[in-house]
């Protein structure tokens, strides 16, 4: 098992954000200190808006942009869902697909917020853009990206990507190769210490909140037997 420490990373950021870039993959000009993806995914970043900062309106094309929101609130326009408000405990996920858009996100506030953003390499091209809006679920795993093309409620990938929000003692388990990072509290993972910050590489997830409350992120491949 791997562990990165974003306190060990330098702090960059753009326009009115400072950001952690623990994840670029060499798909998209990773370099050696920071760690390729698993699978589609491919970036992650924790980022942190000065009051009332905002990214700038920018385009992606065939990329899927998640963001989890950890602290405050940020105010998304763009061409997508443009005047939604997104706040602690929600995820924002939008598929640019061949049609692209353009977003800016904006923290509305005077203090500072905090967001992690992640970004997944479509598996198809040419795929219509769309915007979903997930609500993060106490004591269980929320899938917010992945799954079948039979299903809508999740944009489709072999890629899985699931946050959860577990209480003290609260436990979750998953099999295959992982990324977990954890925005939230301390926990055991795979019977080591782990807190906030921290970004762990490893095979069959066993995860325990040891704080009164702990976040994570789960980056998964869809198991052979759900294709």
């Amino acid at each position: 098992m791997q562990i990165l420490h974003k306190g060990d990373l330098h702090l960059g950021g753009f326009a009115g954000l400072k950001e952690h870039r623990l994840v670029v993959d060499k798909r998209v000009g990773g370099r050696d200190d920071t760690w390729d993806g698993l699978g589609s995914f491919v970036y992650l970043a924790d980022a942190v808006f000065d009051p009332y900062g905002e990214t700038k309106m920018h385009a992606h094309k065939e990329l899927d942009v998640i963001s989890i929101m950890l602290e405050g609130t940020i105010n998304h326009k763009g061409s997508l869902e443009n005047g939604a408000s997104i706040s602690a405990g929600q995820v924002q996920v939008q598929r640019a697909g061949g049609e692209g858009f353009a977003h800016n996100e904006i923290n509305p506030d005077a203090s500072k917020n905090r967001m992690i953003q992640l970004w997944v390499l479509p598996e198809n091209k040419g795929e219509t853009a769309g915007y979903k809006l997930y609500d993060v679920t106490q004591n269980k795993l929320t899938q917010i990206y992945g799954g079948t093309k039979e299903q809508s409620t999740t944009f489709d990938s072999h890629t899985v990507l699931e946050v959860g929000r577990f209480s003290k003692e609260s436990s979750v388990t998953k099999e295959g190769d992982f990324l977990v990072y954890l925005t939230e509290g301390t926990a055991e993972l795979n019977n080591v210490k782990v807190k906030d910050g921290d970004l762990i590489r490893g095979s069959n997830l066993h995860f325990k909140a040891t704080s009164e409350y702990a976040q994570l992120i789960v980056i998964s491949q869809m198991l052979k037997e759900k294709l």
